[in-house]
C-alpha cells in the first residue's frame, strides 16, 4: 500500500525453485519524467552500478515499463482438450527469453552489460555509435540508443534499437518475430557470473 503521491518503489523478487544463474530480481521504479534531467540520469548510473557491483550481476536494464514488458513476455494461445470433444481455449504470458544465461530480449533505454556480455559482443562494442556506448570500467559498457526513456516505442526509438542490434549481432537477441531464443549467448560460471 502507497500514498497517491509517492512515486519511487523497490521491489524485490526471489526465485526460490530454481537454479542459478537466474535467482531473483530488483526492480527500481519511479517516474520517467525524471530522466529528463541530466543529473538524474548521471546518478541513475552510478547507483545501478553499485547494484550491479553489491549483488555481483552482469546485466541490468532501464527503461518504461510497458517497453521492458513487451520485450520480456510475449502472448501465447493455447488449448486444452475437455470431455465431449471441445477444446478449452486460454492465453498465458511466457517469457521471451528466461534468464540472461540464455540470451537478451532486445534493447532497451539503458543497458548495462557486465563482463560476459562485453566479452560475448567483443569488438562490435566499438562500431556502436559514441553516442550509444560508454565505457563505464571495469569491464562495464552502457548501451543507450536513445537519450530519453520516452523514446521507447516510437518509429525513431525502434529504428535506433535496431540498427544497434543489428552492428551487436541479431544472434544475440531473442528473434521477436519468429519467436526463437538467442543462439549466441554469454559464458557464465555455474552462479551467474563472468568467469575469468
Amino acid at each position: 500500500m502507497a500514498a497517491r503521491t509517492d512515486r519511487d518503489f523497490i521491489s524485490i523478487h526471489p526465485i526460490t525453485t530454481g537454479a542459478p544463474p537466474y535467482t531473483g530480481s530488483i526492480s527500481w521504479m519511479t517516474s520517467a519524467t525524471q530522466a529528463s534531467k541530466a543529473s538524474w540520469r548521471a546518478s541513475h548510473t552510478k547507483q545501478v552500478l553499485e547494484v550491479m557491483r553489491l549483488f555481483q550481476v552482469p546485466l541490468a536494464l532501464s527503461g518504461l515499463k510497458t517497453d521492458l514488458h513487451a520485450k520480456q513476455w510475449r502472448l501465447v494461445h493455447k488449448s486444452t482438450p475437455m470431455e465431449g470433444g471441445k477444446e478449452f481455449t486460454y492465453s498465458e504470458e511466457v517469457l521471451t527469453v528466461p534468464d540472461y544465461s540464455k540470451g537478451l530480449a532486445g534493447l532497451v533505454w539503458r543497458n548495462f552489460y557486465g563482463p560476459p556480455f562485453v566479452r560475448m559482443f567483443g569488438e562490435r562494442l566499438d562500431s556502436l555509435p559514441p553516442e550509444c556506448r560508454q565505457p563505464l570500467g571495469e569491464e562495464l559498457v552502457l548501451v543507450q540508443p536513445y537519450e530519453l526513456p520516452t523514446e521507447a516505442g516510437t518509429e525513431t526509438g525502434i529504428a535506433r534499437e535496431r540498427e544497434l542490434i543489428s552492428l551487436l549481432g541479431p544472434e544475440c537477441f531473442y528473434d521477436h518475430a519468429h519467436h526463437t531464443l538467442p543462439t549466441r549467448r554469454p559464458v557464465l560460471d555455474s552462479l551467474g557470473q563472468p568467469l575469468h
